[in-house]
Parts: structure tokens; sequence; C-alpha cells
């Protein structure tokens, strides 16, 4: 097996760009910034002052779960997806 070169990711995305991206199309077709005042009151998220880890982008998380429900993908499918991209 080869090792991967500086620009085949570049070139891996843009195929699956020319293929037809199910998340590109997403994007150009929902806007889904509008949910973002109603997810961040839904999870009340705290301040911080606590310290910890940083939450996940609320509407990240929400175009993952579309796009897991509409495929019907599993939680390990979804995840290992997410890696891979």
């Amino acid at each position: 097996m080869k090792q991967a070169g500086f620009f085949d990711v570049e070139e891996r995305l843009a195929r699956l760009s020319g293929l037809g991206d199910q998340l590109e199309a997403f994007s150009r077709t929902v806007d889904f910034e509008v949910f973002r005042p109603d997810l961040g009151q839904a999870l009340a998220y705290s301040d911080g002052s606590k310290g910890g880890r940083p939450p996940f982008d609320p509407v990240l998380m929400f175009k993952i779960l579309v796009i897991q429900t509409l495929n019907n993908l599993s939680d390990e499918r979804t995840e290992y997806l997410i890696n891979d991209r």
C-alpha cells in the first residue's frame, strides 16, 4: 500500500464532490443555522466556568442526526463515517 500524499485528501474530496456529495447538497438546500437559537435553548449548555471539555457544536450534531435518520444508519456506522471524513 502506498503512502498517502499531501494532495490525496483534496483529490478524494474533489472526486466525492463530482459524484454528488450528499453533505454538499444539504449545505446548498437547508440553512441549518436557523435552528441554532432553538438548539441552544433546548440544550442549555453551562457557561463553562467549571471547566471540562467544550461541547460539540449543536448545529453540527443536529446535521449528523438528520443525515443519520435519512440514511437509516446505526450509531456505529455514523461514527465510522464521521471518522472516515
